[in-house]
């Protein structure tokens, strides 16, 4: 698929079939997100496959959400930002954030461009995902993803902004006068 229509198609998607993703396309989308900017290039996140049917329905009652555990299998990404408070002290919650946000925007645009569904969890309890999985309190968890083959074919990601109201040059609120080209328009 090219790398605009990814991007457009690219959306959130609760409906999934009973066929099985094979391993090596998850690990495939791990290797997509581990291509993410990170601060100072440190490992900082990991990923936990789930295909458990028994822990997968624990999943699902921690987000509060029953489609999830209808999904082949589940990633759940966790930060251990130890070594990035060593070096940036302050700015270490915002340098996690932003490099988990990059490698999980990474992993769901390899997950659409290989035809396969998600839908990126970010509410949830922490302790009764933790208590599932075993995960050290020093460990964050940042998200958790449902991965499987959609349920229909097409999908449509929802209408975003325009972009005349949310791009300004120079300075806050300061507009563009002339009309600005969307993604793939020349």
């Amino acid at each position: 698929m090219d790398f605009n229509k990814v991007i457009k198609t690219r959306a959130s998607i609760k409906n999934y079939s009973n066929k099985q993703v094979k391993d090596d396309k998850i690990i495939d989308a791990i290797e997509s997100a581990n291509f993410a900017p990170s601060p100072g290039n440190l490992s900082i996140l990991k990923y936990i496959i789930i295909d458990n049917e028994e822990i997968k329905e624990k999943i699902a009652k921690a987000c509060q959400q029953e489609f999830i555990k209808t999904a082949s299998v589940i990633i759940v990404v966790c930060s251990d930002s130890k070594n990035v408070e060593r070096m940036y002290d302050k700015r270490t919650e915002k340098y996690t954030r932003q490099h988990a946000g990059a490698s999980i925007e990474n992993f769901l645009l390899k997950i659409t461009d290989m035809k396969l569904a998600s839908c990126w969890i970010g509410a949830f309890s922490d302790a009764t995902i933790k208590n599932a999985l075993k995960i050290p309190d020093s460990i964050n968890v940042e998200a958790v993803l449902p991965i499987a083959y959609p349920l229909k074919k097409e999908t449509k990601q929802k209408s975003k902004p325009n972009l005349g109201n949310i791009v300004y040059f120079n300075k806050w609120e300061n507009k563009y006068k002339k009309p600005i080209k969307k993604i793939g328009s020349h």
